[in-house]
């Protein structure tokens, strides 16, 4: 009758085993994230990285705390006056975004019957660029220039695997967030093109008047 009571099948020490086997991940993943955090504690460039993923420029549905922890991921870099970081067209680099933290960035494309670059925009702290390469993979859309020195967070493919798996809610948001920034460049692309067809509409109607019949 003791036996029966007090007796554990092979099935419950399985359990068991797996429980342990996943407190220790656990225990492993804390460890880690509290590595993470010390490294960043104290530091301004890491602070000034969360406020300005939080500021409203960027779109970023995160609160301080949680900005902190996406930060944690991240790597310092300084580019150069006249650093190329970023090259429109590259297949190979495409596994990471850059956060501007201070300094100015120009962003160049090759338009249709140019060969030298257009600059379409000049961005400074806050700006967030390579963001659709992380996401899909796919060659660069454009080229981003350091035009002064420039100190930034570097935020890779690898870094976002590691954020939604330790940190899913946060990672989710993450992932939300830089979806709606890219939706929204996508939608001004979208006002721009139907400007430009509604100016070669205008232009083509004006031609066709002037014209001799």
């Amino acid at each position: 009758m003791f036996k029966k009571l007090f007796s554990r099948g092979s099935d419950d020490f399985r359990e068991t085993e797996q429980q342990t086997v996943l407190d220790g991940q656990q225990t492993i993943l804390d460890e880690e994230m509290d590595e993470r955090m010390r490294k960043i504690e104290g530091s301004d460039m890491a602070m000034l990285a969360a406020e300005l993923l939080i500021a409203p420029s960027t779109m970023m549905r995160l609160k301080i705390e949680e900005a902190r922890i996406v930060v944690s991921y991240m790597k310092p870099r300084l580019f150069d006056m006249g650093t190329v970081f970023i090259q429109e067209g590259d297949k190979n680099n495409t596994d990471y975004m850059v956060l501007v933290l201070d300094g100015e960035v120009t962003v160049e494309n090759i338009v249709v019957s140019r060969t030298t670059p257009v600059t379409t925009a000049v961005l400074g702290p806050g700006s967030l660029l390579g963001e659709m390469g992380i996401v899909d993979g796919e060659p660069r859309s454009a080229t981003c220039t350091a035009t002064t020195p420039v100190r930034a967070a570097i935020f890779t493919r690898s870094n976002l695997e590691s954020l939604m798996n330790e940190h899913p809610s946060i990672g989710a948001k993450f992932m939300m967030s830089i979806s709606l920034r890219i939706a929204e460049r996508l939608r001004d692309t979208a006002d721009k093109l139907k400007l430009y067809a509604q100016l070669t509409q205008a232009m083509q109607q004006e031609i066709d008047r002037l014209m001799p019949t």
